[in-house]
């Protein structure tokens, strides 16, 4: 597989090498130790989440407090999303910035969402199922949003995907701006300190 970092640092694209012949394909979509070595440090597995999603469903902007955060492991095997990773450190040189991967199932790339990062998609086509691999169970308490219809982050959704359906919650959510005023986000150095923690116990353990 190639894996590819994104202009979002800790984030990654992954495009499988896929072995199609007369009675399929075969592809490795997940590989521990070529993502470690990428990444710096394994992705810890701790849940795996599945989602079915109609043509122009929005799901996110989410995230997760630091420490833990929750990174992800993100691929389609149903249908197409355009996924979206969102620099929402506070500090960091490209905070606010964001980047978009289509994931389908013909290429069937993932993408890696490290701690600390925003995370969301949309979807192109009814039934586009994505599954993603997470490094810590759901916590409510630390699960936060911002709006994807934020002006600020200005998230831009194909026209192919329609009218975007957004989830009460997701659309109540706060913008950017205002979570960033609340002390919501996580900042560029906790993150960035916990990043070095987790390379440096995986440098350790090998």
């Amino acid at each position: 597989m190639q894996i590819r970092e994104l202009t979002i640092a800790g984030a990654f694209e992954v495009t499988p090498r896929q072995f199609p012949d007369d009675r399929g394909a075969f592809w490795e979509w997940y590989r521990f130790d070529a993502l470690a070595e990428a990444v710096g440090h394994p992705l810890d597995l701790r849940q795996g989440n599945g989602s079915v999603s109609r043509r122009g469903v929005v799901r996110g902007i989410h995230f997760a407090d630091v420490p833990p955060s929750q990174a992800k492991y993100v691929t389609v095997t149903a249908g197409a999303v355009i996924d979206y990773v969102i620099d929402i450190r506070v500090g960091s040189p490209t905070f606010g910035r964001w980047e978009a991967v289509r994931l389908d199932a013909v290429d069937r790339r993932a993408v890696y969402v490290g701690e600390g990062l925003g995370h969301a998609f949309v979807s192109l086509e009814d039934g586009s199922t994505v599954t993603y691999l997470v490094s810590e169970v759901f916590n409510p308490s630390a699960e936060h949003g911002i709006t994807p219809l934020d002006e600020t982050v200005a998230l831009e959704f194909p026209a192919e995907a329609g009218e975007p359906l957004l989830s009460p919650k997701d659309l109540e959510a706060p913008t950017l701006l205002e979570a960033r005023a609340s002390g919501l986000l996580p900042t560029w150095g906790a993150t960035t300190a916990y990043g070095r923690a987790l390379d440096e116990r995986w440098s350790a353990a090998r």
